[in-house]
């Protein structure tokens, strides 16, 4: 039997609230873009549908509880950078519960920003998405030139 490729898969979530601003965390010890504003993210476990997955991930980094019907999938982009990844970009507008940083060991800020205004040091692919769904557009391809 052949040993089929298999993609690494995650899921970014796009906090907007009604400002037309969306919530952008700090990356810190981590090891990968420190230093660099991201959003809520992370891998699927396996055995997890990619909005629970997203729900599951905006608990454990914000503390705030998503309802399935609340958020939706937004874009998708297939990337290579060190290895090659499918990203599901997902966004909602309500969830309950106060925004607190779950994580502080990982991510040393939390901050609202305009999303037409993101800081610089935004990490290029995140950027990328959240000009895309800006723009209406939901399938990107990133880092293959």
């Amino acid at each position: 039997m052949v040993d089929r490729f298999k993609l690494i898969t995650d899921v970014h979530v796009f906090l907007k609230n009604d400002k037309d601003q969306i919530l952008m965390l700090r990356r810190a010890n981590t090891g990968y873009e420190d230093g660099n504003y991201s959003v809520i993210a992370g891998h699927l476990d396996g055995h997890e549908e990619v909005i629970e997955a997203a729900i599951r991930e905006a608990k454990e980094e914000a503390g705030i509880e998503i309802r399935f019907i609340d958020i939706k999938v937004v874009g998708i982009m297939h990337r290579k950078e060190n290895d090659e990844r499918i990203s599901f970009f997902l966004s909602a507008t309500r969830w309950f519960g106060e925004i607190v940083n779950m994580e502080p060991e990982r991510c040393d800020d939390f901050s609202w920003f305009p999303i037409c205004d993101l800081p610089v040091n935004t990490i290029p692919y995140v950027r990328r998405a959240i000009e895309q769904w800006g723009n209406g557009l939901f399938f990107d391809s990133y880092g293959w030139r």
